[in-house]
Parts: structure tokens; C-alpha cells; sequence
């Protein structure tokens, strides 16, 4: 049975972020993830967690300036020494939280800046980052994101990320595949998965159009869902989802899985 966590970040948004953790665990999650965690005291989230016997599954590393509209800056050559004092950071609050995972947002590549040379940032950055997280017993995430959400987004496809893994060639390296995001860039869901699921640690949902709830759009979630089952993953599937109306309302197709 699919193992369901809410994403804080854009779920239980009729409350502020602190009582979501308790939002969630009412509607019957046992795990959360959200974006970043660096805005909150990690005793904070510690004892929300702890107070709502909840496991948090997944933050980001550090992303840059994301009110002013950055997404990530591992693939930005001028700003290596920052995302290395991110590492640092993500690796201190995934440790408090009991956080076994962490993804690193390739960013948008910047203007001036050759798609190799992008690559190479990222690869070097990677190469950096993920025996640091390995060492203190954390998975190092990377995520394909769709261009129409966020144009020039560095990482677009699945095969992309699989290869920049390999150019790496590092161990504790992993693909985060959002199906919202993949759905969009290119389709195919089914077989990606299982053609790629030893190299999947964590999966993420939403419908398309719109970014909302399964059962809100064009992808068939109930075929999806048990067929991830049946190729055998076992990890957790955030629910990184703007809900259409409100969050609750929405839980319908989620119900039987937070039994």
C-alpha cells in the first residue's frame, strides 16, 4: 500500500505552518515533507514531529533567494562556496529531524552561463555534496522539473538526471521523480518507473493541469498507484499538491491509504 506524506509546503494551508503538523496527522498522515526548514528553530520542528508522532521524509537543500524567484543554485558556477555552506546547513536540521533524505534543486541555469559549464557545476557540486550526506546516513536527492512551471529550470527529464548520477559517479546519489513534473515533460509514467526503480528514492504527486489533488485531472492515479506497488517501491510518495478547494475536502482519493 502506498505510504503517503503531506507536503507541508502547499498542503493545510487554511493554517500557518506550525499547525499543519498537527492538520496532517488529524487527517491521518504519518509522515510530512516540505520545501525548507531553515526558517524555524530546529527544536521547533523537533517537537512538532515528536508531539504528533509524525517522521518527516524529505526537505530541500538550501535554494538561494526563493521569494525572488530563485530555484535552486547548484548548477551556478559563481556560487559554489554558498551551496557548500548549504550542504552544511541541510546535513545539521535533516540530522535533528531524523530526516533520512534531502533533495538539491539544480536551480534555473543563469543566463550567462554555457549549458556545459551548468553541468559541470552541478556534477561538481553533487560530487561535493553526497558523500557528506552519506556520512552522516542521508540520501542525496535530485529532481527533474518541467519548464513550463519554472522556464530554464537546468534539470527537465529523467534520462538527464540519470545521466548527470552517472557523471558523477558517486555513490548516495538518487533521483526524486515528481509524476507531476515527469507528466508534463514526458509522459510515459508507468514504465519510467519501473525501467528506473532501483534509482528512485522518493516519488511526489500532483494532477495535470492545474497541480492539484489526483482525481483532478489527466492522469489515471489508480492505475498509477497500485502499479507502484506492484513493481515493489517502498519508499514514501510526498503529496506535493495545491489542493483545489480545501485540503480536507480533497482527501477523498488518499483515504484508503492513511488507514
Amino acid at each position: 500500500m502506498p505510504k503517503l506524506a503531506a507536503n507541508l509546503s502547499m498542503m493545510f494551508n487554511e493554517v500557518g505552518f506550525l499547525d499543519r503538523f498537527s492538520a496532517a496527522a488529524g487527517a491521518g498522515f504519518k509522515a510530512v515533507e516540505y520545501l525548507f526548514p531553515y526558517d524555524y528553530d530546529k527544536s521547533v520542528l523537533m517537537g512538532k514531529l515528536a508531539e504528533h508522532g509524525l517522521t518527516q521524509v524529505l526537505h530541500n537543500l538550501p535554494a538561494g533567494d526563493w521569494l525572488a524567484g530563485e530555484r535552486g543554485i547548484a548548477c551556478h558556477p559563481q556560487r559554489i562556496a554558498e551551496f557548500e555552506d548549504g550542504v552544511g546547513k541541510a546535513i545539521e536540521y535533516a540530522a535533528a529531524l531524523g530526516c533520512i533524505q534531502v533533495n538539491c534543486l539544480a536551480g534555473i541555469r543563469p543566463a550567462d552561463c554555457d549549458p556545459l559549464e551548468a553541468r559541470a557545476t552541478f556534477i561538481r557540486n553533487l560530487q561535493h555534496a553526497a558523500p557528506r550526506f552519506k556520512r552522516a546516513g542521508i540520501r542525496l536527492l535530485i529532481e527533474a522539473i518541467n519548464t513550463r512551471d519554472i522556464p530554464g529550470f537546468f534539470l527537465t527529464t529523467t534520462a538527464q538526471a540519470l545521466d548527470i548520477i552517472k557523471a558523477a559517479a558517486c555513490e548516495n546519489l538518487y533521483v526524486q521523480y515528481d509524476i507531476y513534473h515527469m507528466q508534463i515533460m514526458e509522459g510515459d509514467l508507468a514504465p519510467t518507473l519501473e525501467r528506473n526503480l532501483a534509482s528512485i528514492a522518493h516519488i511526489q504527486l500532483a494532477d495535470t493541469p492545474g497541480r492539484h489533488e489526483p482525481g483532478t485531472g489527466e492522469i489515471n492515479y489508480p492505475f498509477l498507484l497500485a502499479h507502484i506497488d506492484r513493481i515493489g517501491y517502498q519508499g514514501w510518495i510526498g503529496c506535493e499538491y495545491k489542493p483545489a478547494g480545501l485540503t480536507a475536502d480533497g482527501l477523498g482519493w488518499a483515504k484508503p491509504f492513511l488507514k
